[in-house]
């Protein structure tokens, strides 16, 4: 059975919606941990001590308190 215009228009609209939504949430998502970043680097982190290394640190710490 062949498939209406309306049916395959409207699934080309739906991918485009979805790849424009996948590209605004990435941008979104990318902007978030830059600026989480730079606020464990400037507020949390030691002197010599990674982003990375911190955000471990501050994680291992939040877990022993709520135990």
């Amino acid at each position: 059975m062949a498939k209406s215009k309306f049916i395959e228009a409207n699934e080309k609209i739906a991918e485009g919606a979805v790849k424009g939504y996948k590209k605004i949430e990435d941008g979104v998502v990318k902007g978030f941990n830059k600026v989480t970043d730079k606020c464990v680097e400037y507020l949390f982190a030691r002197e010599g001590e990674s982003v990375e290394d911190a955000k471990k640190r501050l994680s291992a710490n939040n877990h022993k308190t709520k135990d």
